[in-house]
Formats: structure tokens, C-alpha cells, sequence
């Protein structure tokens, strides 16, 4: 048998460097908000030519839009964020490329005004707070007939915690790389990452409560392991199959869910890992009170990590 949980320091240290990582991205980098968050307009045109994506920045330029953000999603095909755009501003852009790049096609176009981004954004983090703490009291009231339920609940949330600052840490590096700006599918993501995540968590969850029931082991570690050992085939064989249909969604569906896609192949895989190598080994250091091994890669005297 895999012996998982005893390897339980080495999957602690890369969650946390992983975390540490996404942290400094989010700090350095940062994440941009797309128009639903802060307003703007959004307007997507497909060249009958091929145009270079620097030209068209530069020509922005020249035209007095300094502030704007080009996303190509082909050849021909870009994706123009400006300030907010009236009815005239718009024809007048259009025109203004059309002389430049030659015939040009409008695929969509839409704006956001201040008060409705203000809006979406409170909304957005509404959503997020109000899954998490549903999420805490269900695991706590599904696993009420356990020892300290509210662990597992904990533990799970942690988690979710883990794979959220991950996908945000690494879409911000690929925001700054790319120009990729966080939007209403962005949070569709998150919110879909959230619950694929706690699905293979419970799942893992769920096989210890049974053996714990079944009594195969009075050593917890050995009860935990042997749960993951027993779903491990299930989780990623689950997780698997979800990203070859989410790489088909990405490469076939385009540019209109690229955010909610590439958020959700980033969280399918952290969130196996999670739930495999984080929430349960979360529940052995909480039962044995091992929390120094969460620092033991610190530059600490051992004496002193032990203690914590």
C-alpha cells in the first residue's frame, strides 16, 4: 500500500511554496478587472488581413487611446478594451482602423457602466463568501456523528482556500503575460472550481468516516491513508476525463469562455491535488496537533518549530 500520509511534510511544503508563489504574483502582478468589474468598453473585430498585434497598438495609440488592452484570439481576430465608448466613439474607431488595416468585421461590442461594475464586483464577492461558509456548515452537519466534525469542515475550506489562491496566483502571471483581464466567466470558474474541488474532498472524507465505522485501524493515520489509497484511482481518473473535456472546450469553443476554461483546468488540478494531499493531511496534524510541521521548512532551530 502507497504510504501517502507519511510523505505528509513534503505535501505541505510544496502546497505552501506553491501558495507563497501565487501570492507574490498576485502582489507583484496583480490581477486586471475586466469591464464587468471596472467599467469600460469591450469591442471585438476580425481584420480581413493579417494585422500585427503591435501595429494595432501603436495605431491605438496615435488615435489618443492610450489606456486600452489588446487580447489576439487569431490571426486577424483581437479583442480591444478602451474607457467606455458612446455610439459615435465606436463608428469612429471603427473607421479610424478601417482606414489604417484595411476591411474590418465588429463580432461584438458591449459596455459597462461605473455603477453596474461596482455592482458585479460586490455581487461577485458576495457569491464567493456565502459558497465558503455553506460549504463549512454542510461538511460540519454531514459529518456531525464523527469526533470533531467541525475539523473536517475546517480542513475542507482550507483547501478550497488553497486552490483559490492558486488559480488566482498562476491566472496572474498569465494576465500579465497575456493580457488577460478577470470577468464574469472568470468567476464562473472559480465558483465551478469551488464545487469540483469539495466534491472529491467529501468523496475522500466520506471513505475515511466508513472505514473509521468499520474499525480498520485504531491509528487515524492508518485510517486516512488507507482512504486515500482506496479513492485515489476514482479521483483521478474523474479528474482526468474533466480535463480532456475542458482542453476540448478551450481549443474548439474559442475566446468567449477562455477565462472560465483556463480557470477550470488550473483548479481541476489543484483541486485533486487538494483533496487528495492537503484537506486530509490537514485532519492528521490537526488530531496529532502536529501544526510545526507547517513551518518545519523554515529556517528555525527544530527545538523551536517543535514547540509551535
Amino acid at each position: 500500500m502507497f504510504d501517502i500520509t507519511g510523505k505528509r511534510s513534503l505535501f505541505l511544503i510544496i502546497s505552501e511554496v506553491v501558495i507563497l508563489i501565487s501570492i507574490i504574483a498576485l502582489v507583484v502582478f496583480g490581477l486586471t478587472p475586466g469591464i464587468e468589474f471596472s467599467s469600460g468598453s469591450m469591442l471585438t473585430v476580425s481584420f480581413e488581413r493579417e494585422v500585427d498585434q503591435s501595429e494595432l497598438e501603436q495605431e491605438l495609440v496615435n488615435l489618443g487611446y492610450t489606456n486600452v488592452i489588446i487580447q489576439g484570439i487569431g490571426e486577424s481576430d483581437f479583442l480591444i478594451r478602451t474607457p467606455e465608448l458612446s455610439g459615435e466613439d465606436k463608428v469612429a474607431l471603427e473607421d479610424a482602423l478601417s482606414a489604417r488595416f484595411g476591411s474590418l468585421t465588429e463580432r461584438e461590442f458591449h459596455s459597462v457602466s461605473p455603477m453596474v461594475a461596482a455592482e458585479t464586483a460586490h455581487n461577485a464577492i458576495i457569491a464567493v463568501a456565502i459558497a465558503a461558509v455553506g460549504i463549512l456548515l454542510y461538511i460540519t452537519w454531514a459529518f456531525r456523528r464523527m469526533p470533531r466534525p467541525f475539523h473536517y469542515g475546517v480542513c475542507a475550506i482550507i483547501a478550497l482556500v488553497h486552490d483559490v489562491v492558486v488559480v488566482l496566483g498562476i491566472f496572474s502571471i498569465l494576465g500579465a503575460i497575456l493580457n488577460w483581464e478577470i470577468n464574469l466567466m472568470f468567476i464562473t470558474g472559480v465558483l465551478a472550481v469551488i464545487g469540483y474541488s469539495i466534491n472529491n474532498t467529501v468523496v475522500v472524507f466520506d471513505r475515511i468516516r466508513e472505514n473509521l465505522k468499520r474499525g480498520i485501524s485504531a491509528d487515524f493515520e492508518a485510517v486516512v491513508n488507507n482512504s486515500l489509497v482506496g479513492t485515489l484511482s476514482r479521483s483521478l481518473n474523474t479528474s482526468l476525463t474533466t480535463v480532456f473535456v475542458v482542453l476540448a472546450l478551450l481549443l474548439f469553443v474559442g475566446a468567449s469562455i477562455q477565462n472560465f476554461a483556463i480557470v477550470l483546468l488550473i483548479g481541476i488540478i489543484t483541486g485533486t491535488y487538494s483533496s487528495l494531499c492537503v484537506a486530509p493531511i490537514l485532519l492528521i496534524v490537526w488530531e496529532r496537533g502536529e501544526w510545526g510541521r507547517l513551518i518545519q521548512w523554515l529556517p528555525l532551530p527544530r527545538a523551536k518549530a517543535k514547540g509551535v
